[in-house]
C-alpha cells in the first residue's frame, strides 16, 4: 500500500500543442484548450509521445482512480466502460478486477476499449495495449497543481469534452483560491502528515505537501533523515520530540488510525495536537488522489488551522 502511494506521486505530465488539430498545452500552463471539444480527430502530445485519438471514444477502461474521478467530474462517465479494482469514486463507476498496478492485458482487452487511461507504467503496458490497436493514455501523478488543471483539460479534450473540464478547472481554481483566501496563512503552526502507521510520511515537496504549504502549515518531516526523497519515515521518537500542532491520518481506511489509538501510542498523549484535539482523521482516498476533490482536502486542512487558530486567540 505504502510502496504504491510512494511511487504514484512523482511524474509530471507535459501536453504540447499539436499542429492542425485539437490540443493542448503543456500540463498546467498557458491558456485552456480552445473550444473545438467535439472535433475529432485530435492529437495530444504527452511525455512518452503523441496520442492521436481519431474519434470520440465510447469505452474507456481507466486504470487509475484519479483519472476515473476526473472522467465522471467532466461529464464522460457514460463514456466510461470499465474501471479498475480502486477506483470506488464515485459510486456508480463501474468497478471491476481490473488491476492498474498488475495489468492483465487480456483481461483489459476484454472490454473491447477504444481508450485506456492509467497512472503506473507496471512493464511495457502502453506499448501492449498499442500492439493490439488500443488508444492508450498515459498521466502520471501530479507534482503540482498545474500539472491537475492539465490532465483535466486533456482528458476534456481526449474526450470530446472540453467545455465541461475548463469550467471544473475554472471552478476549483475558484474554490482554492476562496480557501486558502479565508484562512489566511498559519503563523508557526507545525503538523505531521501520516501515511501508514509505520510513521511513513510527506515532505513539502511532494503534491500533498504542496497543498498544506498553501496555508502556511510548516511540516514537521523536511528536516527529517530520508526526506530528500519526499517520503521519509520517521520515529515515534523524532514525531514526539517536533510536538506538531496538528496531526493528519491518512490511515484511517487502510490501517485503522484515528484520535483514539494515537493517543494511545507510548508518548504521544503528551503531544501538544493529541493534548489540544487536532488529530485530524482524512479519507485515505482523497488523500491519495490528485483529482477533483483535492478541493475538498484543502478545505479540511484549512478547517483544522482556523480552529487551532481561534483557540490560540481565545
Amino acid at each position: 500500500m505504502i510502496h504504491r502511494l510512494i511511487g504514484g506521486f512523482a511524474a509530471v505530465l507535459l501536453l504540447l500543442a499539436a499542429c492542425g488539430e485539437a490540443s493542448t498545452p503543456p500540463a498546467g500552463s498557458g491558456p485552456s484548450p480552445t473550444e473545438t471539444a467535439a472535433d475529432f480527430p485530435v492529437t495530444i502530445e504527452t511525455s512518452s509521445g503523441s496520442v492521436r485519438i481519431d474519434e470520440r471514444p465510447t469505452r474507456i477502461v481507466s486504470l487509475s482512480p484519479t483519472a476515473t474521478e476526473m472522467l465522471f467530474a467532466i461529464g464522460a462517465g457514460d463514456q466510461v466502460a470499465a474501471v479498475d479494482d480502486q477506483s470506488n469514486y464515485p459510486d456508480d463507476a463501474p468497478m471491476t478486477k481490473l488491476s492498474g498496478y498488475e495489468p492483465n492485458v487480456e483481461a483489459i482487452a476484454s472490454y473491447e476499449p477504444d481508450l485506456v487511461v492509467y497512472a503506473t507504467e507496471p512493464g511495457d503496458l502502453g506499448s501492449s495495449l498499442e500492439g493490439l490497436g488500443i488508444t492508450t493514455l498515459f498521466q502520471p501523478a501530479a507534482a503540482t497543481l498545474k500539472d491537475v488543471y492539465g490532465q483535466i483539460e486533456q482528458l476534456g479534450l481526449a474526450t470530446g469534452n472540453a467545455d465541461r473540464a475548463r469550467q471544473l478547472v475554472d471552478r476549483m481554481k475558484s474554490d482554492i483560491e476562496s480557501i486558502t483566501d479565508g484562512v489566511g496563512k498559519a503563523r508557526g503552526l507545525t503538523f505531521y502528515h501520516e501515511l501508514d502507521d509505520t510513521y511513513y510520511s510527506v515532505t513539502s515537496s511532494t503534491f500533498i505537501g504542496q497543498l498544506y504549504s498553501l496555508v502556511g502549515l510548516e511540516n514537521i518531516a523536511d528536516e527529517a533523515k530520508g526526506a530528500g526523497g519526499g517520503y521519509p519515515q520517521l520515529s515515534a521518537e523524532y514525531i514526539i520530540q517536533a510536538d506538531p500542532d496538528l496531526i493528519f491520518l491518512a490511515d484511517t481506511k487502510c490501517c485503522g488510525q484515528s484520535a483514539r489509538t494515537v493517543a494511545k501510542r507510548p508518548g504521544w498523549d503528551r503531544m501538544t495536537a493529541v493534548r489540544d484535539g487536532n488529530v485530524i482523521p482524512l479519507d485515505d482516498d482523497v488523500a491519495s488522489r490528485w483529482g477533483p476533490r483535492v478541493v475538498d482536502y484543502l478545505r479540511r486542512i484549512a478547517a483544522a488551522v482556523e480552529r487551532v487558530e481561534q483557540g490560540m486567540a481565545a
